[in-house]
């Protein structure tokens, strides 16, 4: 860090940090900005307003969207590992918010994809220190990816039992009451099992209800499994949270390190010295 220009590291303070007035007042521009591009992009989309202010709506897009191209090659400026911060969540974001609308000069109608914008407004639990937000959302980040192999081997399951269930209804009710082929009853066990229920399809005989109310009573079973899997790694990682503290790295901005730790458990830049 002590290698840095001084203007890196006042760019860097405003743009990632969030605890300083400046850094505030430049992270509640942007959600400011980044709403108003959204709605933009919302209105222009209808007939009638962009037949009347089209012109409008198109200089105020490319304003906006010059505006976060600056915001992003700065955020690229600050950062000593570019990469990182560029395939970070935040990173992609920042760039398809931007990518549409010169995409869109080669691609008429890409344009519309700058809705995506609206992920950016994630930023605001950091911006308003809503910490216990920021928390609970890296709790269960870190829950889910805990446990997805869990989950996977359990949507697995589910899988084989809505192919079983679905052949057995096509067998038993046949092309002549709807289920004209395998696909379209397994179709038919995923919309029952998840107590969906359609309606567009259903059994007539009653070999072929019984086996419904049977699909049925397990969807309600079924459902509650993955809450349980995820549950449990919620807790677990509960109890690590509040070791955890919310500085950026000035290196690759990522967050969520451990209040006595050194160096950056992502890049391994130094946070602090040492005492």
């Amino acid at each position: 860090m002590s290698n840095r220009p001084t203007w890196k590291k006042k760019v860097f303070e405003v743009i990632f940090e969030a605890d300083t007035p400046a850094g505030k007042a430049f992270d509640l521009a942007l959600i400011v900005c980044i709403m108003l591009s959204v709605v933009v992009v919302m209105v222009d989309s209808v007939e009638s307003y962009r037949v009347q202010f089209g012109t409008y709506l198109h200089v105020a897009e490319w304003l906006f969207t010059i505006a976060f191209t600056i915001e992003y090659i700065l955020r690229l400026i600050c950062v000593a590992k570019k990469l990182r911060y560029a395939t970070s969540f935040f990173g992609v974001i920042d760039l398809l918010s931007i990518l549409p609308t010169y995409i869109s000069l080669l691609i008429p109608g890409m344009h519309y994809l700058l809705v995506v914008r609206i992920l950016r407004v994630l930023r605001i639990f950091r911006i308003l220190k809503l910490g216990e937000c920021v928390k609970e959302a890296g709790i269960l980040k870190r829950a889910l990816i805990a446990s997805r192999r869990k989950i996977l081997i359990f949507f697995a399951a589910v899988l084989t039992i809505v192919v079983i269930m679905g052949s057995l209804m096509y067998l038993i009710e046949g092309p002549e009451n709807g289920f004209a082929n395998i696909p379209r009853s397994v179709y038919w066990a995923i919309v029952t099992l998840t107590t969906v229920g359609y309606g567009d399809i259903s059994p007539h005989t009653a070999l072929g209800r019984s086996l419904a109310s049977i699909i049925m009573i397990m969807g309600y079973s079924i459902i509650a499994v993955p809450s349980g899997i995820v549950t449990v790694h919620v807790a677990e990682e509960a109890k690590r949270a509040d070791s955890m503290t919310r500085k950026a790295c000035h290196s690759c901005s990522g967050e969520g390190h451990d209040r006595d730790a050194d160096y950056c458990k992502f890049c391994g830049t130094v946070l602090k010295s040492r005492s």
